[in-house]
């Protein structure tokens, strides 16, 4: 009868971890796939010691021969990073970028791109995954005698030890050469001709299906996405894209949700991403004057666990690279939201539109996409209906409430002077019927260690023995 309702205790002590990892690459290919030689030439040229090499986590078997071959080849000491998520770079020392070489036929890539656009004066921008850098080449000179509107991304390698000369710039649009507008986002870089825009464009993505692909999607939703993943025959894609519209159905939500949160969680997931401080002071006032309050944590990888345990938290909202800022909180107990997607639920003068911003920077002052707050004494509570729960909602600080308070200050309550404190946190734990392990110091007798029962709360040893 018990096994009806429960897991057999002896399969729970034995249950395995699922680990989704890559295919091992066979030894004699490692060198041309992970470009040993040059990277020992640049460890050697700089006269490196001590090196450390970050892989993502579908690499990661193949972590332990590289490491191998590179030692053997110079004489520094290799060290595998362990936490092995990862976008832009956030590393302030000396830093090379070693691209997987994987393979791609390029005349089915070609067939496919053709197949898509046979019109030969279409307008296109191929991007394509990192690891497909190699063959671009190759498929620009099968195609551009064809499509002479086709515009191939460059990727731009910011902080590379080899690219010193290279200086970060903002994401974006500008003005370049012979008139051209150049075109910069999450490291790709490309020049569209004339007075064209990217809407005017479609984009043709050569790899898997991927957080980079969404973001993508994400940021110029209105164009139109056709992809060729190496081992398919055709690309995939037309005029829409059910995919990208269930995306921002779920955004929009999210964002709902953050109107609907009295309290926020700034989550800090990195601390090399430029102007993270800036963005955290703006995010706290946008918060603070939207009349909710907010609570910051530093974390590296997220989980459902870390953040399950902060059940007092409404809404998180991610401040990462943007590669990794789009997180799919499905699993989550709490909505997890981009700095962006936090200012259209808090600032008023911020609309949510066609224009998607998934990199932080461009919300700063002087940003592309920056929308100043709202005036401070002219704005007041606004009142609003929740689209989730039904319910009146009101955003924005009363007037008596308008000067800065600390999390822990103490207000004027009314003519009284009575106080009371505006620790929401504190207002939660009061209200939980479980408020933790009390430790009623004095009040409980003292006595002798015994030995405890032995198995897990499914199934003790003892269980069904009469005593």
């Amino acid at each position: 009868m018990t096994d009806a309702f429960s897991s057999n205790s002896e399969a729970v002590l034995q249950r395995g971890s699922d680990v989704t990892l890559g295919t091992k690459t066979p030894l004699e290919n490692i060198e041309e796939q992970y470009q040993i030689k040059k990277t020992c030439d640049f460890i050697n040229h700089n006269g490196f010691q001590k090196v450390a090499l970050q892989f993502p986590d579908e690499v990661l078997v193949d972590s332990v021969p590289i490491a191998t071959e590179i030692e053997r080849n110079t004489s520094a000491k290799l060290f595998v990073l362990g936490d092995t998520s990862y976008g832009s770079p956030t590393a302030r020392l000396p830093l090379m970028y070693v691209f997987q070489r994987s393979p791609m036929n390029l005349q089915r890539c070609a067939a496919a791109f053709r197949e898509q656009y046979p019109d030969a004066q279409s307008h296109v921008v191929v991007l394509y995954d990192v690891n497909y850098t190699h063959v671009i080449e190759d498929l620009q000179a099968l195609l551009a005698p064809t499509y002479s509107n086709m515009v191939v991304s460059t990727l731009i390698l910011d902080h590379c030890h080899e690219n010193r000369e290279q200086q970060y710039q903002d994401p974006g649009q500008s003005d370049g050469e012979d008139g051209h507008r150049v075109v910069r986002q999450f490291g790709r870089r490309f020049a569209l001709k004339g007075s064209l825009d990217v809407r005017d464009y479609a984009v043709y993505y050569i790899g898997p299906e991927g957080p980079m692909l969404r973001n993508f999607m994400m940021t110029w939703n209105r164009c139109t996405f056709s992809t060729f993943q190496p081992g398919a025959t055709t690309a995939i894609g037309g005029t829409e894209s059910p995919s990208i519209t269930r995306t921002l159905m779920k955004r929009f939500y999210a964002i709902e949700r953050a109107k609907d949160a009295g309290v926020v969680g700034i989550l800090v997931g990195t601390l090399g991403v430029a102007d993270y401080l800036a963005i955290i002071q703006q995010l706290k006032e946008t918060i603070r004057r939207a009349g909710k309050k907010s609570y910051m944590f530093a974390m590296g990888k997220l989980n459902v666990a870390k953040l399950a345990n902060f059940l007092e938290i409404d809404v998180f909202v991610l401040i990462a690279c943007p590669e990794n800022s789009l997180l799919d909180c499905s699993d989550f107990y709490k909505p997890v939201v981009t700095p962006f997607e936090m200012e259209v639920a808090c600032n008023s003068n911020r609309e949510w539109s066609e224009d998607y911003v998934t990199d932080f920077r461009n919300l700063l002052p002087g940003g592309l996409s920056h929308v100043p707050l709202a005036n401070e004494d002219e704005a007041g509570k606004e009142t609003d209906m929740s689209l989730i729960t039904g319910a009146l909602r009101q955003q924005g600080l009363a007037p008596a409430q308008a000067p800065s308070l600390e999390p822990s200050s103490l207000v004027l309550r009314n003519q009284m002077l009575t106080v009371a404190n505006t620790n929401t946190a504190a207002s939660f734990l009061a209200g939980r019927s479980w408020q933790g392990l009390e430790r009623k110091l004095g009040e409980t007798p003292v006595v002798k260690a015994v030995e405890g029962r032995r198995g897990i709360a499914i199934a003790y040893e003892d269980e069904g023995k009469s005593s």
